[in-house]
């Protein structure tokens, strides 16, 4: 082990779908769902923007 390990930043848990959820403590599998929703907000966020920039284009066109 090197004297550097503990430098490294910590890589956060990810969640892998469908992964066996038995061997979680309930601190663990809330964690999870944390990521999860931040991830989901992230991902509307996204989808939000699109449609945005999409409805601007096709408005765009119509004219």
């Amino acid at each position: 082990m090197s004297l550097f390990d503990d430098d490294r930043p910590k890589k956060q848990p990810a969640h892998e779908i469908g992964a066996d959820l038995a061997l979680l403590s309930v601190d663990e599998l809330s964690l999870r769902i944390d990521l999860l929703k931040q991830e989901i907000e992230r991902l509307e966020a996204e989808k939000a923007r699109k449609s945005a920039s999409k409805s601007a284009a096709e408005g765009l066109f119509r004219s």
